[in-house]
């Protein structure tokens, strides 16, 4: 019996309506819950689609800006076909060959994060 790892990646967010803009209308992911301290305290959220998960903080504390996060992809054309489709006016990214082979996909957020989706092979 071995020890198992799963990482969640935590990214820095400025404003929760242009975060959910991003995340939840623009790339599909859900919310799964959400925490803040008081009312109008910085919000800490967890988002996940397809067994990714990933959590955006307002806490100055938690993290930088400028984060690249690497996703192991598969179904990257569907994906990128389904996202291309919505109008999101501040990223449309492409899928373009890897250099180390594979494709991949990245997007940025309104926050300098970026997602680097990758599919091995085609």
């Amino acid at each position: 019996m071995g020890t198992a790892f799963s990482a969640i990646p935590v990214l820095r967010s400025f404003d929760e309506a242009k975060a959910r803009a991003f995340y939840v209308d623009f790339l599909g992911f859900d919310v799964d819950w959400e925490h803040r301290f008081e009312d109008r305290a910085p919000l800490y959220m967890q988002l996940s689609r397809g067994g990714m998960r990933l959590h955006l903080t307002e806490h100055h504390g938690d993290t930088t800006p400028g984060t690249t996060v690497f996703v192991a992809t598969a179904g990257l054309r569907d994906f990128h076909a389904e996202i291309a489709a919505k109008d999101y006016p501040f990223n449309r990214p492409d899928v373009d060959p890897a250099p180390w082979g594979g494709i991949m996909m990245e997007a940025i957020d309104p926050f300098g994060n970026r997602l680097r989706f990758w599919e091995d092979g085609d």
